[in-house]
């Protein structure tokens, strides 16, 4: 089979591209050149696609004895997952730019490029696993043994179509740590570079400071649930659901409890905090859904709402007439319709902090049922 291996520089990336070609496959190693700023660098597990990691995957491929390659896709990371995190947030939305990146770029933006070069299948370092248990023997998309690294949660947007064309050789690794040891029993010398973390085009963590710089200030009124002023901000982006510090007041609750951002409204550019109480949602109602097989109301599943939270026990309570396409596909009529269409699934426990912008995703057990994109709490 002829393989596309995605190689980020990292030791994840190395080892699954290393085990493509063990297996037998014919492998390409692709660096994908996100960020538009070539001379970045890195500053520890911070930074995304610089010069080190272009010039780490290179010597990965090398060793690893097969043809190697840069692909410039910044103009798609910038418009599809930038720009998106970025109007996301001015809308009062909490986006996850690891979800958007993985069904835009990596299996999308990626995989049609593979597709056009005559590649049968994408190869990535994510900790997921795909076996053929689904309905009729489709793959299904599944938790990493590795359940401290699984990337199930982020990858679940791709839809069955991109499964069925993915490589995740690491799903059935316990440990980061026996990832780094065949990296080092292969000679790969990425073996003890630290993994990275946070927003990778936020290089520096600060989150609040990048949405300030792209969209500007919009001064508005911080409010408590009873529609007291109790201070001012500089622009609704600053915030998120669930979010207890940095909320810009000096008055403590009349009863010293902490207080939380309970809702955003950037139309009257205003941003409402209350008790940890007022955080707490039973229903779930989201849209855009991708699902790997059919949904039935009432069926049992279990609902995660961020990439390394729990999953909560669930009941879906409502489905959408049809499924969206799947990423990177042309969605059609149906799909237009259940982007409007609402799933709605009732959790076994209340669960705080749910925000608009969300992805949740449906698992049974460690097998992924859909993704869809949360909308405000009921």
């Amino acid at each position: 089979m002829k393989v596309l291996a995605a190689m980020s520089g990292g030791v994840d990336s190395a080892v699954a591209a290393a085990r493509a070609a063990e297996a037998g496959h014919e492998v390409v190693g692709v660096h994908m050149a996100l960020s538009k700023n070539r001379d970045q660098t890195r500053t520890g597990s911070r930074g995304c696609c610089t010069v080190e990691d272009a010039s780490d995957a290179r010597r990965a491929a090398e060793k690893i004895g097969i043809p190697y390659y840069v692909w410039d896709l910044s103009d798609d990371f910038h418009d599809l997952v930038v720009e998106d995190f970025l109007s996301e947030y001015a809308a009062g939305r909490t986006p996850n730019p690891c979800v958007r990146c993985n069904e835009r770029i990596k299996f999308a933006s990626l995989m049609e490029r593979a597709t056009l070069l005559g590649f049968d299948a994408v190869c990535t370092g994510h900790y997921a696993s795909i076996r053929t248990d689904g309905p009729e023997g489709a793959p299904s998309l599944h938790r990493s043994r590795n359940m401290a690294k699984d990337q199930s949660y982020v990858l679940a947007v791709m839809g069955p179509e991109a499964v069925g064309r993915s490589l995740f050789p690491l799903g059935e690794f316990e440990t980061k740590e026996e990832v780094r040891a065949e990296a080092r029993s292969r000679g790969l010398g990425v073996s003890t570079k630290p993994d990275s973390y946070d927003i990778c085009f936020v290089a520096d963590g600060d989150t609040r400071g990048f949405l300030e710089r792209n969209l500007g200030e919009a001064p508005g009124e911080v409010l408590d649930d009873d529609g007291n002023v109790l201070g001012t901000h500089r622009g609704t982006h600053g915030f998120t659901i669930g979010q207890r510090k940095g909320l810009g007041i000096q008055q403590p609750a009349p009863d010293g409890a902490p207080r939380y951002v309970v809702d955003i409204d950037p139309a009257s550019r205003q941003v409402v905090i209350g008790a940890a109480e007022l955080l707490s949602t039973r229903e779930l109602r989201a849209t855009d859904v991708i699902s790997f097989e059919p949904l039935d109301a009432g069926r049992r599943v279990h609902a995660q709402i961020r990439a390394h939270g729990e999953a909560t026990p669930a009941r879906i309570l409502e489905v959408p007439p049809t499924a969206s396409a799947p990423a990177g596909s042309d969605p059609g009529e149906s799909a237009h319709s259940a982007a409007a269409a609402v799933l709605r699934v009732e959790l076994s426990t209340p669960i705080r902090g749910v925000a608009p912008g969300q992805t949740l995703v449906l698992y049974d057990a460690d097998r992924v049922l859909a993704a869809a994109t949360l909308e405000r709490r009921s």
